[in-house]
């Protein structure tokens, strides 16, 4: 114990002569570890940790996808024929396809979300509720017993976790239900939507086979895969139910609709995967140009101790005393710095979850990863010990004794190399962290085609048991148009089902067009548009230009003619060069088989998020009649200007004014399109942090290289300026040594970049992978960089006086 205790207090007074050293090593262990885990805590949700259901791995989404629909559903008349003919599965069951929202009435109302699923849904995913019981066969059939099932935060928040809940009444959207269950507090969706309250599907397939023009309501199918049986299996024994079914769509249909089974990992994921991979790429690069850091540090510091060994071997110190004393050096810095890891980790991971947008799956949920974290610690220290216990194993000879300095020939290539490497996969970081920022700042920078400032999008949701026909929903926006027109600093005000540039919003297939004077369109093509139903000042409010042809007017409102405007997309595709104003087609499957009259021509906007291509759009006006209100979806969209916060209030009272019931949701377009920036942003901002912190530890590694060797070269500089070398010749013969490892690693890290940078095309938006700009200008920073931190010890070595230098030896 006594000599376990002399061996740390002599680490510590080794650490606290050499800060440099001490305060690299914490440094680097702190982001190699910190920056590992924190990543790694999240990415682990993504990519790698069982999802929270039993068996998850045998759950699969089941049924059609087409262009316009690409989750999986299945057509109501369908389920039937699927749920009794299927082989592959042990189970199956649905869920209504979307959650839609709902009124809790009582003394304290509220407006809620609702969704419905089977009685079978539970039982399949493993998962009872946490309180209470699940839907009985008897309430899950047409005309059963009313009943639900609530979310723990609606019983915890709403009800206080009182567990008299059991069989209480609650009225939902004027409707009472007896509540029977209370579902998991983490309790997560396959769908990843969240619902307050969940009521039996109440499937009756007399209804659907006559519902929706007979093809029954659409909805979300799930099921469990039997043992042993693959996706790829259970697509090929469902493949003739689903030839089956494709003989009650319309001819062509084969050719759009296709069967799509697919684990619930790859559903809730998908779209997170790529980013996630590719964090994890970074983050391992970081950690491996820890991992080269510490071993170059710690190889540096047995190189410039080697005359200490050799000089207490040869008083007396046994292999083993001296091996104990570097293992003690080793793991102190390797705990210390593991601790500081930690603390990053938790750190960052708290900043991460923090600035994380809504929309990437599973980040709420993450929390540190210890083992990852111990991975980390482990393979840094391993490193650390490994290269900090060579000094102490070599047998000194006699001739360290007599040099001042020493280094193995041997020692030095691996610590060059080490450097090398570091800079090679820094200059890989830094390209994919520019390429991602050149990204962003191309989707910041583009054109919308419309105006967002001083736009406000207002929802107001209509309880459906007062406004139950057409003709009421019509009265009450049309007051609500009026209203909002009457105050001060309005603009225009206009009512659409949907707003660009993302979201929701309707959309039609190029087959469902009918173009007077045309061929028909191929009823295989899977081409299609998007399609809003807006009111005459849509175009005002939100400045689109309408280059050829007219706006809608109010006295469109009145007739009966149907009127559309074409985006120049869409006219480009239906009508070429010709001039369609005043040409006539039908639109199938939207307004049945009514014809259409193309009044106007209006400029391109972007409609399909921020990075993918703009579709073709169509706008039907919304004519003053009940059939043209039939939608349940109405966005008001309100140009004024005046400031958002003086508009909101006076908003709010309008509707009130009309309707005191009524919740009313108003945003700012222009904020609405910020956060749809801000996944791009959010990844933009990690990878680019990775990159800073993969540049560092590179720069750190390649300082204190540079100041060891400069160090070590101490005697060959005095000789060489008592020989005639001016200053500057010192400072051009360090910094050309240094400058070599660089364009080394340079060249070799921009082979690499180039050869990889395709993995981010996923990612980027209006940028080459391989952009020439991109690579000159990391090349460019990292060498201003590099060079600054050859330059600092090149200086200090230029600072040598021969004299005392030769004096000294």
């Amino acid at each position: 114990m006594e000599k376990a205790l002399q061996d740390i207090r002599y680490a510590f007074r080794g650490f606290h002569r050499n800060p440099v050293f001490t305060t690299s090593i914490l440094l680097t262990l702190a982001l190699g570890i910190g920056t590992t885990t924190a990543v790694f805590s999240v990415v682990d949700r993504v990519l790698f940790r069982p999802l929270p259901y039993a068996d998850a791995d045998r759950i699969v989404s089941v049924g059609f996808v087409h262009s316009l629909e690409r989750q999986e559903f299945l057509m109501g008349r369908s389920f039937v024929e699927w749920r009794d003919n299927q082989k592959p599965f042990t189970a199956i069951a649905g869920q209504s396809t979307m959650v839609h929202s709902c009124d809790l009435i009582e003394n304290n109302p509220a407006e809620l979300g609702c969704i419905q699923f089977q009685a079978g849904f539970l039982p399949l995913i493993g998962i009872p509720p946490v309180l209470g019981r699940n839907f009985s066969p008897e309430e899950d059939a047409p005309n059963g017993p009313r009943v639900a099932i609530i979310s723990y935060g609606l019983w915890q928040g709403h009800y206080n976790c009182n567990q008299a809940i059991l069989g209480r009444m609650i009225n939902v959207d004027g409707k009472l239900v007896r509540v029977i269950g209370v579902l998991p507090k983490d309790f997560q969706f396959p769908t990843l939507e969240t619902a307050d309250i969940v009521q039996p599907m109440a499937f009756d397939p007399s209804i659907q086979t006559k519902a929706n023009g007979g093809f029954g309501n659409p909805m979300r199918l799930f099921a469990r895969l039997k043992p042993g049986v693959s996706i790829a299996q259970a697509r090929a024994e469902m493949q003739p139910l689903f030839q089956s079914d494709l003989s009650y769509f319309p001819p062509g249909a084969g050719t759009v609709l296709r069967l799509s089974i697919r684990s619930l990992r790859d559903r809730e994921t998908l779209d997170a995967q790529p980013v996630a991979w590719v964090l994890l790429g970074f983050v391992l690069a970081v950690l491996l140009i820890a991992c080269a850091n510490v071993a170059g540090l710690m190889m540096a510091r047995g190189a410039a101790r080697r005359r200490e060994i050799a000089v207490r071997t040869a008083i007396g110190a046994s292999r083993g005393r001296l091996v104990r004393q570097a293992l003690t050096e080793a793991l102190l810095l390797s705990c210390a710095g593991g601790l500081a890891g930690l603390l990053a980790a938790g750190g960052l991971l708290a900043l991460f979850v923090n600035l994380a947008p809504t929309g990437i799956p599973f980040v709420g949920k993450a929390h540190l990863d210890l083992r990852i974290a111990v991975f980390a610690a482990l393979l840094s220290c391993v490193c650390g010990v490994i290269f900090g216990l060579a000094a102490a194993l070599e047998r000194p000879g006699l001739e360290t004794l007599n040099a001042k300095t020493s280094s193995l020939r041997s020692h030095a290539f691996l610590r060059r190399s080490l450097v090398t490497a570091q800079i090679a996969v820094s200059l890989v970081l830094l390209c994919g962290a520019v390429l991602l920022l050149r990204s962003f700042a191309n989707i910041e920078e583009q054109n919308l085609g419309m105006r967002t400032s001083g736009v406000l999008t207002v929802k107001v949701a209509l309880p459906w048991w007062h406004y139950s026909s057409d003709q009421k929903v019509m009265d009450f926006y049309l007051c609500l148009e009026a209203a909002l027109r009457r105050l001060p600093g309005t603009r225009a005000v206009a009512i659409s089902d949907s707003v660009p540039p993302g979201g929701w919003q309707s959309g039609f297939r190029f087959s469902g067009l009918k173009v007077e004077g045309k061929p028909p369109i191929s009823a295989g093509s899977d081409e299609t548009g998007v399609g809003r139903t807006v009111t005459p000042d849509y175009f005002h409010a939100l400045d689109i230009p309408i280059i050829r042809g007219r706006h809608f007017t109010e006295q469109d409102r009145l007739e009966n003619e149907r009127e559309v405007i074409l985006s120049r997309l869409l006219a480009a595709k239906l009508f070429g060069n010709e001039d369609p104003i005043g040409k006539r087609f039908g639109t199938i499957g939207v307004h049945g088989d009514a014809s259409s009259v193309v009044v106007g021509i209006a400029d391109n906007v972007k409609n399909n998020g921020l990075t993918a291509e703009s579709e073709p759009e169509m706008y039907t006006l919304r004519r003053n009649v009940p059939d043209d209100w039939d939608s349940n979806k109405f966005v008001v969209v309100l140009d004024s200007v005046m400031p958002a916060k003086a508009v909101e209030p006076w908003v709010h009272s309008a509707i009130a004014s009309i309707d005191p019931t009524v919740p009313a949701q108003i945003g700012v377009l222009n904020q609405t399109v910020n956060r749809l920036a801000d996944r791009p942003r959010f990844e933009t901002a990690l990878l680019a942090f990775f990159a800073f912190a993969g540049l560092t530890l590179a720069v750190v590694g390649l300082y204190g290289l540079m100041a060891f060797l400069t160090t070590q070269r101490t005697h060959e500089i005095g000789i060489r300026m008592a020989l005639g070398a001016t200053r500057e010749n010192i400072l051009r013969l360090i910094a050309v040594d240094g400058l070599r490892m660089v364009a080394v690693g340079g060249a070799i890290g921009l082979a690499v970049a180039l050869a990889i940078s395709r993995l981010l095309k996923a990612l980027i938006f209006q940028v080459s992978p391989t952009d020439p700009l991109t690579f000159v200008l990391v090349s460019l920073i990292l060498s201003l960089v590099t060079f600054i931190a050859i330059l600092i010890p090149a200086r200090a070595g230029m600072r040598v006086e021969p004299a005392a230098t030769l004096r000294a030896e």
